[in-house]
């Protein structure tokens, strides 16, 4: 998301500086704040270490103009911190996921807005959420394929709120093959789930696993399936992955949780469902979406491009509020 954003600002004539680990790339400036971690144990150190060197960086000016006009955090925490820079940050997780005390005492400087409708009304009771802005992809990164082989496809972080294991339920009930692609984190629930829910069906069941795909394989895995499975345990505040399929023509059968119903069109880029059992009687219908109507759904509601332009008018707003509030201070 913040790659795809960074280089739609960049090209639209936006200076950008992306504050990430060493070997990060960006169309702007990056600011290293450090080197990569995959350690479970030192994550939170890794962002306070993150979080310091922006901080830090910010403090170089001193009493001179500011180096940037605005912050974009969506990182989750970074608007936490006090800084003098008016600061955007987009809400990507369901509201139960953050800590009950983190909109306790929102900085005057910080300003929200949240990715779905849906989500949105989670959030109702914060005068600082600006509005919403769906997020976008790069579409043309995603080969459109009319004709499918017959798989069923589910990608995403492997855990239990992604539901891996009732794609796996889905594949049993229809006799499908099943190809499971994503990544298993260094967190030991996620490692358990994987283990125990996962791992024992893997090589059975005509079920297989890509870890870590590259986008290469994972652009090849998306365009050729039968449907893309998004049996979401959670409230999705968004879906970059059924976005993404939908781009390569494959149609996405998910449950009705959160924004789900807003990213897929029941019954023309998919279906929205309500169950495992309502799920695999889709499976054999998916033949009945037309792929050149999911293509076209994407380009035009989950481009990127779209996504810049909508962000580029909420960067006007939040700087115009700033100069109001400074003004009446």
């Amino acid at each position: 998301m913040l790659a795809a954003l960074e280089a739609e600002m960049s090209a639209r004539g936006h200076c950008t500086t992306v504050a990430a680990c060493a070997g990060s790339c960006a169309s702007g400036t990056v600011l290293v704040t450090g080197n990569e971690s995959s350690e479970a144990d030192r994550l939170a150190e890794r962002n306070a270490e993150h979080e310091a060197r922006i901080i830090g960086m910010l403090r170089q000016n001193g009493g001179s103009r500011p180096a940037f006009d605005l912050i974009h955090d969506k990182s989750g925490s970074f608007w936490r911190r006090e800084c003098e820079v008016p600061v955007l940050a987009t809400l990507h997780l369901p509201r139960h996921f953050y800590p009950a005390e983190a909109f306790e005492s929102v900085p005057r400087n910080v300003y929200f807005n949240c990715v779905s409708h849906s989500q949105a009304l989670t959030f109702g009771d914060l005068d600082s959420v600006m509005g919403v802005v769906r997020n976008g992809i790069r579409v043309g990164q995603f080969p459109f394929k009319l004709e499918k082989q017959d798989y069923l496809l589910w990608m995403g972080r492997v855990c239990e709120e992604k539901g891996a294991h009732i794609a796996i339920e889905v594949a049993q009930r229809t006799g499908l093959p099943l190809v499971l692609a994503g990544q298993v984190y260094p967190f030991s629930y996620h490692q358990n789930y994987y283990n125990e829910r996962v791992r024992p069906y893997l090589g059975k069941s005509r079920v297989s696993f890509f870890e870590t795909p590259t986008l290469e394989t994972k652009t090849r895995l998306l365009a050729n399936a039968r449907a893309l499975l998004v049996p979401s345990l959670v409230d999705e505040t968004s879906s970059l992955v059924a976005m993404e399929a939908m781009a390569c023509g494959t149609p996405v059968i998910g449950f009705r949780r959160g924004a789900i119903p807003e990213v897929i069109m029941d019954r023309v880029t998919g279906y929205v469902v309500e169950n495992t059992e309502e799920m695999a009687e889709a499976v054999w219908q998916a033949g009945d979406i037309n792929p050149h109507g999911c293509r076209v759904h994407v380009e035009s509601n989950y481009s990127a491009q779209r996504m810049a332009r909508e962000y580029e008018k909420l960067y006007d707003v939040v700087l115009q509020f700033e100069v109001e509030r400074r003004t009446a201070a």
